[in-house]
């Protein structure tokens, strides 16, 4: 997987990365930031979303949460890999 001219200008040197990551999930890389005049730009939900492995909504597919509500819930949810080796651990 080598990232093509576009993928590297647009992600510098997380270009790898990015590229291994949606060959991996199968999905493209969503926008990662929002941009606000006020406060300047700030993370994506989706790309949170995307970055940790959880399928397109899990999180952001809701009315009910607001932006700030969607990054605090990603940001203090667990990665299935780590709930699944922990409860590896817990078992053996």
């Amino acid at each position: 997987m080598v990232p093509d001219r576009r993928t590297v200008q647009r992600w510098g040197r997380y270009a790898d990365a990015i590229t291994r990551w949606e060959h991996i999930t199968g999905r493209p890389a969503p926008a990662p930031a929002l941009l606000n005049d006020a406060d300047g730009p700030r993370p994506a939900p989706a790309f949170v979303e995307w970055l940790m492995g959880l399928p397109t909504g899990w999180v952001t597919d809701t009315d009910q949460l607001t932006q700030n509500q969607q990054i605090t819930a990603l940001g203090n949810g667990v990665l299935p890999l780590q709930a699944v080796s922990a409860l590896s651990l817990l078992a053996a």
